[in-house]
């Protein structure tokens, strides 16, 4: 690490001397985050109701590929259960890093910050990856019903996870800046609450898709 690297990680820039509103409450920031979130709730909900109504109205589910008697099948693995994995443990690692933040240990919270991104472009990549092994099996949005809500409602979820990677790389580069304290973090408890949602979703995505 050199001195210039080793700077940023430990001295603070006049923004994170800011201190919280004493007057008690709910930060802004956190306050827009929980209602976006709470809006966020509602689009999922609508597609979730949307795959239920159309799975409840079908005769087979999976249905039957065209032309043939076998059903579209998803599968857990090589890909989709690992990435799963993968991003369950990077909720855990963005709250380690909020935790370290409230002790103020900036270390901490870059650390383990950059491990929840990197957790994050590979759960994308995972995902496309099977999206290509789906395709080459004739899974595609035009595949009826199941295609359609199949990349529909995953892919929603992925163009979330992108938000949510582009906003833990904006607070990576803000920590590494020294614009966070035990004083002054509210930007990284914002993201945590919308990575956290981005988790619970893909929770309940993969139960749905791939359990039930």
């Amino acid at each position: 690490m050199t001195t210039e690297t080793r700077a940023l990680t430990t001295e603070h820039s006049p923004v994170a001397g800011l201190a919280h509103d004493q007057r008690g409450g709910i930060s802004n920031p956190i306050l827009g985050m929980i209602l976006f979130i709470t809006s966020e709730v509602m689009f999922f909900a609508g597609l979730f109701a949307a795959y239920f109504n159309i799975r409840a109205s079908a005769d087979i589910w999976p249905p039957l590929r065209a032309g043939t008697e076998e059903q579209f099948h998803l599968e857990i693995l090589p890909l989709v259960g690992p990435a799963t994995v993968l991003l369950v443990v990077s909720s855990l690692t963005c709250q380690l890093g909020v935790w370290a933040i409230r002790r103020n240990d900036r270390t901490g919270l870059i650390r383990n910050i950059g491990v929840t991104v990197v957790l994050g472009v590979v759960f994308l990549l995972m995902q496309a990856l099977d999206y290509g092994l789906l395709y080459s099996e004739g899974v595609t949005l035009d595949s009826g019903t199941f295609g359609t809500t199949y990349y529909t409602l995953t892919g929603f979820h992925g163009a979330h996870v992108f938000a949510g990677v582009v906003m833990l790389a904006v607070v990576l580069y803000r920590a590494l800046a020294g614009q966070f304290s035990s004083r002054h973090h509210d930007a990284v408890e914002a993201t945590s609450l919308y990575w956290h949602f981005v988790d619970v979703v893909w929770i309940a995505l993969f139960a749905t898709l791939y359990i039930l």
